[in-house]
């Protein structure tokens, strides 16, 4: 009961700290409301970890938090003192891939082959919807050229890490994400050049 108090008052300050955020926003002081909307997201993805349904949703908010920190103060995550955050990436990465991978057993790539018609369909819609949504996308915000091309690439690049730990909060099946995010991959460097050339080659010049 007092676990379940504790979530709601977190969801309670969160409310608080999110209208404090949109009135710095509606008063035309966007530079302003960076604190509040940062502990805002904080508080919200730790409230929903208290409600079954909702807490796989924590994962979300906290990419929304620190998206919102590098926004507003991008200052402190580019480096610590001399050393380049940048160069903790590749590490860090496969920290998380070995952790997913050691969850992972040989039975549950037996499922993935058997059933083959999930990783095509997995790897098609990929490399389909993604490309799409963003050429709509740069449509209809009428994005600059470069712009435009930069949000198709990233729809046209293969399914990340992200992808991976997400099916993994959401208790999805592992084998096959990992198995479309490797495929994917290793189709990527004859798909994406083709859609940048489609889908791209619409507002910048690209060279497949």
């Amino acid at each position: 009961m007092k676990k379940v108090n504790l979530y709601n008052i977190a969801i309670s300050f969160a409310v608080l700290l999110l209208i404090i955020s949109l009135i710095f926003v509606f008063a035309g002081r966007v530079d302003k409301a960076g604190p509040t909307l940062i502990l805002f997201f904080i508080l919200f993805a730790l409230a929903v970890r208290g409600f079954e349904k909702f807490k796989g949703f924590s994962y979300t908010i906290w990419i929304f938090a620190a998206v919102t920190a590098s926004m507003y103060y991008p200052q402190y995550l580019t480096s610590l003192g001399s050393f380049q955050l940048k160069l903790l990436i590749v590490p860090l990465l496969q920290i998380i891939m070995f952790g997913i991978g050691s969850q992972i057993s040989l039975n549950d790539f037996t499922g993935v082959i058997k059933m083959p018609e999930g990783v095509f369909i997995g790897v098609g819609f990929h490399y389909l919807i993604m490309p799409f949504i963003a050429l709509g996308i740069s449509h209809i915000f009428k994005f600059p050229p470069e712009i435009a091309a930069g949000i198709i690439l990233i729809g046209c690049v293969p399914s990340g890490l992200a992808s991976n730990v997400k099916s993994f909060i959401a208790r999805a099946n592992l084998a096959l994400a990992v198995t479309i995010g490797a495929i994917s991959t290793l189709l990527a460097p004859f798909v994406t050049p083709l859609l940048m050339k489609l889908l791209g080659g619409q507002f910048i010049e690209v060279n497949f």
